[in-house]
């Protein structure tokens, strides 16, 4: 299981995490769907831009940096909408309006982190995944 954190307040941005890094997984992203789990993410990388043409819901999203800093925020982007960040190298989706309810501010570092089962439920391994290898390709757009 992998999860979305924030490095500046230590909380889960997201349970339930999706990497698309693929052209066709990232092409295909989010469409198809009725809706998106508000506990749930979706990292397209590298992306510095996206669209909802032809989604059925409203999408809220982070565009980061290389480094998985913070540098837009976008809120409740409806359907049939683009949004971009000539800089960025990864965007991260969650469902329409649930940013309101995480602190994430630009400048804030996201990362990755991979939780293992443990033998002891009590205290489980964890394995840090930087965003930094999932966002350092060179350039958005695939080129």
């Amino acid at each position: 299981m992998v999860v979305l954190m924030n490095e500046r307040t230590g909380h889960v941005m997201a349970s339930a995490v999706e990497v698309a890094v693929t052209s066709a997984d990232r092409r295909h992203g989010l469409l198809g769907r009725d809706a998106f789990n508000v506990s749930a993410a979706f990292v397209l990388s590298p992306c510095c831009a996206i669209h909802t043409a032809f989604m059925r819901f409203p999408i809220d999203m982070i565009f980061l940096d290389r480094d998985g800093e913070v540098i837009k925020i976008v809120r409740d982007l409806p359907p049939w909408r683009m949004a971009l960040a000539p800089r960025a190298r990864a965007v991260v989706e969650f469902a329409g309006g649930s940013l309101r309810s995480r602190d994430v501010q630009v400048g804030d570092r996201i990362y990755l982190r991979g939780v293992r089962a443990s033998v002891d439920a009590e205290s489980p391994s964890v394995v840090p995944v930087s965003l930094r290898k999932i966002a350092s390709s060179p350039a958005c757009w695939g080129s």
